[in-house]
């Protein structure tokens, strides 16, 4: 239906009952997108790349509820990056389970949905692949994959689990990130991969959200990968490779020695992106990243507050602050919510790209391990290359490290202790 001219839509619609009407409404594979539909073929993985908004979530809802009702799916996984994750969005959703199955019940307490013929899901979630162990499904839902703290180990672990029924598949749905998991299960037999752009499901969204993001993203590289959904893999004249940080990712992070919260300002005080990164060391001689608590759109207080909060949750011994744009307002900002806290500011005297070569090579040793996944400040990591815009979560990376490894401090010449 919705492929059809406007004006035949009309005339088709002007033809038919209300009960008609209704039961079209209903009927998701009428005026469903090719892309949110099953391919054709034979296959056990239907990838579905997408964009911000592009359908995702209802593409794999409806698949999940049209499965269960047919009976042919009887034991489903539903599989997010978290528990939250999969409650708010793959269950309780406006285009999730609950939306579009009929006779479906969600019991948090047992995790997992009941449909009224009897079919179970059971909610897993990705942060912990060794309880997918032991579960066994005709059907699973795994919604984005990208963003996963452990892709690889949760995918191995529900591909061992998809064993129940004569055709046990499974779907995938996730905005593309260049990580080797994803390119991975891209070429992998028996995977059958559909696409679809923000821009393609334009007509359900708000016209001013559409019209920011083409004004603000489009053409950008961010653009190309979260709206376009584009798999933009490594820019070869960035200074870190996505290998390096997969080869060396972790769950747990030993004891550490030290701990800092490194701030990377924005330039004004009407609402940029200010990089915050916890980061520590550990007696081993290797640096943890152990969160990326950058905040765009706040107020100055609003971005002092989130630093302030960052010191306390991970116990940090220290605050690293630029200090090139107003270090007497950073300091002042950051004495409000965190008077007690040792302050450090730092002045830049390199470009970006020379001050951040030394925290590079640090990873190329594989001396850095993320704790879990961080995808905004990774992919600014694996992007940037001395052009375009400023890499806010980056440039505090870079000031974590440099404050936790001594010898990178040759790129930072001036350091004022508060």
């Amino acid at each position: 239906m919705n492929d059809l001219p406007r004006s035949m839509r009309s005339h088709v619609l002007r033809g038919m009952s209300p009960e008609d009407i209704l039961q079209w409404q209903n009927d998701w594979y009428r005026w469903a997108r090719d892309a949110q539909l099953p391919p054709e073929g034979d296959w056990r993985i239907w990838l579905f790349l997408g964009g911000r908004g592009a359908g995702k979530t209802r593409a794999g809802a409806e698949w999940i509820a049209n499965g269960v009702q047919r009976g042919t799916m009887r034991r489903v996984g539903i599989v997010g990056a978290t528990f939250a994750d999969a409650r708010s969005v793959m269950i309780e959703g406006v285009s999730g389970l609950l939306a579009v199955s009929r006779g479906a019940d969600f019991e948090p307490s047992n995790r997992r949905v009941l449909w009224a013929n009897g079919a179970v899901g059971d909610v897993l979630t990705a942060e912990e692949p060794d309880i997918i162990r032991g579960h066994q499904c005709d059907a699973i839902w795994a919604d984005e994959f990208a963003k996963w703290s452990e892709p690889q180990q949760a995918l191995d672990m529900l591909l061992m689990s998809l064993r129940l029924g004569k055709d046990p598949r499974m779907m995938v749905t996730t905005t593309p990130r260049a990580i080797t998991p994803l390119l991975d299960l891209m070429t992998m037999p028996g995977t059958a991969t559909t696409k679809a752009t923000t821009w393609d499901n334009a007509r359900y969204l708000a016209p001013s959200f559409v019209a920011g993001l083409r004004q603000r993203y489009a053409g950008t590289r961010l653009g190309r990968q979260e709206l376009d959904a584009e798999l933009i893999e490594d820019n070869d004249a960035a200074l870190w490779r996505r290998d390096w940080i997969e080869k060396t990712r972790v769950r747990e992070a030993p004891p550490l020695v030290r701990v800092v919260i490194a701030v990377d300002p924005p330039a004004s005080a009407t609402g940029g992106e200010c990089g915050i990164v916890a980061a520590g060391v550990a007696g081993n001689g290797h640096a943890y990243v152990l969160g990326d608590c950058s905040v765009g759109g706040a107020t100055p207080d609003g971005w002092a507050r989130r630093v302030a909060d960052a010191y306390e949750d991970h116990r940090a011994d220290s605050i690293v602050a630029e200090a090139n744009q107003g270090g007497d307002m950073v300091e002042a900002l950051l004495r409000g919510p965190a008077p007690n806290a040792s302050v450090k500011l730092v002045h830049a005297t390199r470009d970006k790209r020379t001050r951040a070569s030394p925290a590079a090579a640090l990873y190329e040793q594989g001396r850095v391990h993320h704790l879990g996944a961080f995808p905004e400040l990774e992919d600014q990591l694996c992007h940037y290359d001395g052009e375009g815009k400023s890499p806010d979560r980056m440039d505090a990376l870079v000031w974590a490290l440099t404050e936790l490894f001594p010898r990178t401090r040759r790129a930072l010449p001036r350091v004022r202790v508060l």
